[in-house]
């Protein structure tokens, strides 16, 4: 199940899931391309996992921008001939119901979450069906596409569209490009961090009352996402397609008491 040599390209590759990612594919001898708009933080993780060895190179882009996901897909192909794999899991969080939402909000998330990732796939899947071998995308949905988390009504919205999307991809590009998603449930990243603004408690309590909550007693690691993913661009997992595979520490099958 070895995943050395691969060349992957991670998109909001810099924070959060995103650099547990690259950081996780590097050090399993992967060529990671991370990228993302935090251009001083990709510069950073790159010239931090490079003094350790490891192949990482960083790419700014806008993944809302038709030809800035163009541009990235194309520096990948200048550094390393081909790609092997996607982890598209650049994403955003706005805060409120439907009666919320401007058209700034709505352009701002569907932007970033939806168009994005379509944007990553029409540029990445023409490269991988002209290759040799299968290629993977693995997507970052959400187990927000299945539950109503309150003042969530954009994002969950968001990540539903994309299990719709993995399903879709699946059958339209068979037999050259395998697409799978990974459903996170809790993880501590600064995200989390932000939903927990404007509670009456500090961040540590709301925390450690939730990692009471969930079967496996803790919060998930971006380091956790990673390990998934590297399994899923793996050749063990070539005949898993057009499916999620949700990391929730067992959320999802809890009773609603």
């Amino acid at each position: 199940m070895t995943v050395a040599n691969k060349v992957v390209l991670v998109t909001g590759g810099t924070s959060g899931i995103g650099a547990g990612v690259t950081r996780r594919l590097a050090e399993l001898g992967c060529k990671v391309v991370c990228a993302s708009n935090q251009e001083a933080e990709g510069q950073a993780l790159a010239a931090e996992l490079k003094a350790q060895g490891y192949t990482v190179d960083f790419v700014a882009v806008d993944v809302a921008c038709e030809e800035s996901v163009k541009a990235m897909v194309q520096r990948v192909l200048d550094l390393h001939g081909r790609l092997d794999a996607v982890h598209s899991n650049a994403g955003v969080w706005r805060q409120g119901k439907v009666t919320d939402f401007t058209q700034d909000d709505f352009d701002f998330v569907m932007g970033i979450n939806v168009k994005g990732n379509f944007w990553v796939a029409k540029h990445v899947v023409p490269v991988m069906e002209a290759q040799e071998g299968m290629g993977t995308i693995v997507i970052t949905t959400s187990v927000a596409a299945q539950i109503g988390f309150p003042q969530h009504a954009l994002y969950c919205a968001s990540k539903a569209a994309l299990e719709a999307m993995i399903r879709c991809m699946c059958n339209d590009h068979a037999g050259k490009v395998r697409v799978v998603g990974v459903s996170p449930g809790t993880i501590d990243t600064p995200m989390l961090a932000a939903t927990c603004a404007g509670w009456d408690k500090p961040k540590e309590e709301i925390y450690a009352e939730v990692a009471r909550k969930i079967p496996v007693r803790r919060l998930g690691q971006p380091e956790d996402i990673g390990n998934a993913v590297a399994f899923l661009i793996s050749d063990g997992a070539s005949y898993i397609d057009g499916t999620i595979l949700v990391l929730d520490g067992g959320t999802l099958p809890l009773p609603p008491w």
